[in-house]
């Protein structure tokens, strides 16, 4: 499915959906170039996950959002990488309105026995140039689990230069360079700094993009860590902007602290986050 905007500067922009994956982005263009990292990502074994991070947008959750981790007493089981979602096709579809609305439900078995439907929008703002993802996550299932959320954006570092820089209140001084870090590889995870319920980040000055910047805004309520991820290994070459629900800590430290908070059956939590290029 594919859905069509225009950048503020007038380029044209096309964000290409994944149905078989939830309804993630597979794809997202603009002026004739495409953001994703395509081939140039790294691989943990798992083809889920392989396919999921060569396109623009994929979702983990909605009960794990790293890697792997040991079921609570679940005897050799384990939380998969990134959670059950990525991978999953949707139930149903349909694309709204002039093509500007697009609403997706995908119903997956979680990895400690629980069911979970997420409802998805897409719409697209063309006032603001922009494209707002709303995610509502429901417990249908007969027992209690702890919902986590990551939204994982993938960027082709091949699109990225000295010039580029991360811009957010969320980061040290406010602005830093992409390649932050030591090494090949590294990470980071902070709270998100909030102005009226949101927060935002941004990849400024991408040379591939004729320095066009990446700006992201996501929802701190249930979404309150701002991580980010680089890795420039080998053919890998990919930076990645990840609002997530939790913080990086391992799942029975995040119990302990009373961070895993329960979603009963029936009951539901939103997520949502919005992007534009300009």
């Amino acid at each position: 499915m594919r859905t069509t905007l225009n950048a503020a500067d007038g380029a044209a922009s096309h964000l290409l959906f994944d149905p078989s994956s939830a309804l993630d982005v597979a794809a997202f263009v603009v002026a004739g170039v495409d953001l994703s990292p395509g081939a140039a990502i790294p691989s943990d074994g798992d083809p889920r996950i392989d396919r999921a991070l060569a396109g623009f947008l994929f979702t983990c959750g909605p009960e794990h959002i790293r890697h792997p981790e040991a079921l609570e007493g679940g005897a050799g089981a384990y939380y998969p990488l990134h959670g059950s979602l990525a991978g999953t096709p949707v139930s149903r579809t349909e694309m709204c309105g002039a093509g500007d609305r697009c609403t997706a439900v995908t119903e997956v078995d979680l990895a400690c026995g629980g069911r979970a439907a997420i409802e998805r929008l897409w719409q697209v703002d063309a006032a603001a140039h922009a494209v707002t993802l709303a995610d509502r996550v429901i417990n249908i299932g007969s027992s209690a689990f702890a919902p986590m959320m990551m939204y994982h954006m993938n960027i082709a570092g091949r699109l990225l230069g000295e010039e580029t820089r991360i811009e957010s209140p969320s980061v040290d001084g406010g602005s830093f360079p992409w390649r932050f870090g030591e090494g090949e590889s590294a990470h980071f995870c902070r709270p998100a700094v909030a102005c009226d319920g949101w927060s935002e980040v941004a990849l400024t000055a991408m040379p591939g993009l004729k320095g066009r910047a990446l700006r992201v805004r996501f929802r701190t309520d249930t979404l309150p860590f701002l991580q980010m991820w680089r890795c420039q290994r080998g053919g890998a070459n990919v930076v990645s902007i990840e609002p997530a629900s939790h913080r990086l800590a391992k799942r029975p430290q995040l119990a302990a602290n009373g961070e895993l908070d329960p979603l009963q059956p029936g009951q539901s939590r939103d997520y949502s986050l919005a992007f534009t290029v300009s």
